[in-house]
């Protein structure tokens, strides 16, 4: 395991350094993958171009009036005709979010630009989404999917795809002037950050789901009022969700000086990451006859270990579900689109263990 987890992050350091090198601004494909990269890993060179600065003119027009963005955009590509009716809706506030990296992403390419090219606007629309991020945190210390307005299972703490992990890190960081957010806001800001950072990660304590007296791992979304693990997509039930969980846990063992509440959360997610893994498979990817690709679990005593994203709140077996909201054992009993379409397995868990060994060494 050990061995696996070494190489999983050498793999992962050689794929940002790459993603650097062949960032090409002549080769664009405007997807909202690549705005993403361009925003956290653009070499500091190219944020003082005439092109880096349109995509921060772009970001300015799709912030709105929230201090929010929406999600899944591709904000570099350029807005033509259709500049007047994004800016026609600015006036939304039901589609502002950190889902799926929004929000956190055009921060991060604002704080950049800010350091690169002092535009007094790129603080202030940045100070704007931070204020958006400090009204949006519940008194639990929580925060939706969606606000100010929301609906469904928007309303919902909201862990999936690491949002709250990814609020609570920018405000850590203003907080204690971690690049590229240093300097962007004065001492009484850093104040309220810092009583927003302590709720949200109370939040985070409050929201582990514990089993006979034994903390265990969370949801992807837990009830704003219960705490309880709550529905979202009629795929994602209630359950515990192991990606998620991985960069909670992660967050935790960040803090300087845990408390002992703090200590046996840590240990007991790892203590459940490890019961739960899964050895002897793999996914594999493949062609089938009519030339489309799908998925499908296949033996492999070799393989690293995974885990399941979801596992059954009852059994703590690992489910796949569909857009039927019927959970089964095995993911060839869902159909082609949601097999091919989700994130099933993941080895996050594994990439925990170099951090854990040295976490136990300093403070167990």
């Amino acid at each position: 395991m050990r061995r696996f987890t070494l190489l999983l992050l050498l793999l992962t350091l050689v794929i940002c350094c790459h993603a650097q090198r062949k960032f090409n601004p002549e080769k664009l494909t405007y997807t909202s993958r690549e705005w993403k990269m361009i925003a956290r890993h653009c070499p500091d060179e190219f944020l003082k171009t005439p092109l880096a600065k349109q995509f921060a003119e772009n970001v300015l027009i799709w912030q709105r009036n929230t201090g929010g963005w929406p999600k899944n955009l591709a904000i570099h590509r350029p807005l033509g005709d259709h500049k007047d009716a994004v800016i026609a809706d600015k006036v939304k506030r039901d589609d502002s979010t950190t889902d799926n990296d929004a929000t956190i992403v055009e921060m991060t390419y604002l704080a950049r630009m800010w350091h690169a090219v002092p535009d007094a606007r790129y603080k202030e629309a940045f100070l704007k989404g931070l204020r958006f991020m400090l009204d949006g945190q519940y008194e639990n210390g929580g925060w939706p999917q969606f606000w100010p307005e929301n609906h469904g299972y928007q309303i919902h703490i909201t862990y999936n795809d690491h949002a709250m992990v990814q609020t609570l890190r920018i405000i850590r960081d203003l907080r204690d002037g971690n690049k590229p957010f240093d300097g962007l806001v004065d001492e009484k800001t850093k104040k309220e950050l810092d009583r927003s950072f302590k709720k949200g990660i109370e939040c985070i304590l409050n929201t582990q789901i514990i089993v006979n007296g034994k903390r265990t791992v969370w949801c992807q979304q837990h009830d704003r009022e219960t705490l309880a693990p709550a529905p979202a997509r009629s795929y994602e039930l209630p359950s515990y969700c192991s990606s998620e969980s991985a960069e909670l846990t992660r967050l935790l063992m960040e803090l300087p000086s845990p408390s002992q509440k703090v200590k046996d959360a840590v240990n007991g997610a790892m203590e459940w990451f490890e019961k739960h893994k899964i050895t002897g498979i793999r996914v594999e990817v493949y062609k089938m006859d009519d030339g489309r690709y799908d998925r499908r679990v296949v033996e492999d005593a070799t393989a690293a270990p995974l885990w399941a994203r979801f596992y059954d709140l009852k059994t703590e077996e690992p489910y796949f579900c569909d857009r039927d909201g019927i959970p089964r054992k095995h993911l060839s009993e869902i159909g082609h689109e949601r097999r091919n379409g989700y994130g099933w397995y993941n080895s996050a868990p594994a990439t925990l263990l170099p951090l854990y060994q040295k976490w136990q060494e300093k403070y167990q």
